[in-house]
């Protein structure tokens, strides 16, 4: 059976505030020591598994040049446009639409754009067991990350130790984020995994999901499948798109099927969720700060800078991030980076668009 992927593209990533911008967002940048973007890593990563043409990027409508420019690989046809941003649901079922009309039936992975995968080998050794388990039933199969501290930001995959198939656990439950203290209890009883948002199954099973919890949204979906490839196309996803349900296949699907299994991913995910990450994925120097472009530090220690050509002297700092660019200037406690997004906010309401 053809193996396909699904690359969910059409973020704004806006806590890499000011790097990630309304006109290059997070997943088109290179965030990492590695020249490569992340929507690059991410196409490289499984092309041992993929053929170039059964890769779809969903994608915002603004971004297609972006995505062509930077995977000129992939098929013009295979850049599935969102009109308007409707949650992952409806993302997912696009694609779905147009991988059902190419095959009979597939294994269709469905994978973020900006996760950080440090052991390549391992991750494509697991996603493999994935379709496998896909491809072998009615199952829906989810990559799950082991927490190592109490994360109130993800979701959580609750896993029944005892009915495990290879090195996946049926799923008993998706649990949305917790408070801190649901967080350490997740943490200590061993059982729950991070949502990744990492999903295998195949194209006919998850049909069937479709069908039996978002009858409404298939529908149209299926409107949409009859005008690929005809000259009303465009047209036809502009009227529709918009009108299908928001919301996410984790309340829509996930957390209501029947046959679902979660891999534990020992891979080195990082999801890249906020500057705080560059800690993890860049060298840090001897004190301990992460340190790029044209800058100089003295008693300053613990701190993320970012500069470009102007040159950033940071003096007696700690815990602090430092983002310049060509127009605005982040500076920010690390304790503070979940409130960048407040910023945007700002900036939106006295109407200063030019800096998002």
């Amino acid at each position: 059976m053809k193996t396909t992927a699904l690359i969910m593209a059409g973020g704004r990533g806006e806590r890499f505030w000011p790097r990630s911008r309304k006109n290059m967002p997070k997943q088109f940048l290179s965030l990492t020591d590695d020249e490569r973007t992340m929507i690059r890593l991410t196409v490289d990563r499984i092309l041992h598994l993929v053929d170039m043409e059964d890769i779809y990027i969903a994608t915002n409508k603004d971004y297609k040049d972006l995505v062509k420019e930077q995977l000129p690989g992939i098929p013009d046809e295979n850049i599935l446009c969102e009109p308007i941003g409707r949650n992952t649901a409806p993302c997912i079922g696009l694609g779905l639409m147009h991988i059902s009309r190419k095959y009979d039936d597939a294994v269709m992975m469905v994978l973020p754009s900006d996760s950080l995968i440090k052991d390549g080998e391992r991750y494509r050794e697991l996603i493999r067991e994935a379709c496998d388990i896909a491809e072998a039933g009615d199952n829906l199969v989810t990559m799950g990350i082991r927490p190592n501290y109490p994360e109130t930001g993800y979701g959580y995959i609750k896993y029944i130790e005892g009915e495990k198939r290879g090195s996946a656990y049926r799923v008993d439950k998706f649990v949305e984020k917790p408070s801190l203290d649901k967080a350490r209890e997740y943490l200590a009883s061993g059982d729950y995994l991070w949502n990744a948002g990492m999903f295998v199954w195949k194209v006919s099973t998850v049909i069937k999901e479709y069908k039996a919890f978002l009858p409404d949204m298939l529908k149209g979906l299926n409107v949409i499948k009859d005008a690929i490839g005809t000259g009303d196309e465009d047209k036809v996803l502009g009227e529709v798109f918009p009108t299908l349900e928001s919301i996410s296949i984790d309340y829509g699907i996930m957390e209501k099927a029947g046959s679902i299994y979660t891999i534990p991913g020992d891979f080195g995910w990082d999801d890249v969720g906020s500057w705080l990450a560059v800690e993890r994925i860049k060298s840090v120097n001897e004190d301990n700060n992460v340190v790029s472009g044209n800058a100089i530090t003295i008693d300053t220690k613990d701190c993320i800078i970012e500069a470009q050509d102007k040159l950033i002297a940071a003096v007696g700092l700690k815990d602090i991030v430092v983002v310049d660019t060509a127009d605005a200037t982040l500076i920010c406690d690390k304790g503070a980076t979940a409130d960048i997004k407040k910023v945007l906010e700002v900036l939106r309401a006295g109407d200063n668009t030019r800096y998002l």
